[in-house]
């Protein structure tokens, strides 16, 4: 498996969709050096997973989303 963390990760900000439910019931995402973080709100940051991406696979991600491939 290849390490995605090379770099020491800074306090990283994190963002919320503005499509978010009123009681954040949502994820979040946070750039991570060189990688992008996932967790759920829900859940409390300081025992909660983050569950990290490489960069170009959440970019892909991301413009599948816009594409509308997932719409229902």
């Amino acid at each position: 498996m290849k390490r995605i963390f090379s770099t020491p990760i800074t306090t990283p900000i994190w963002r919320k969709s503005k499509r978010s439910y009123a009681n954040n019931a949502c994820v979040e995402v946070a750039v991570l050096g060189h990688a992008v973080g996932v967790r759920d709100s829900k859940v409390d940051p300081a025992v909660g997973a983050i569950v990290p991406f490489e960069t170009a696979a959440w970019a892909g991600f991301v413009a599948e989303i816009k594409s509308g491939r997932f719409d229902g």
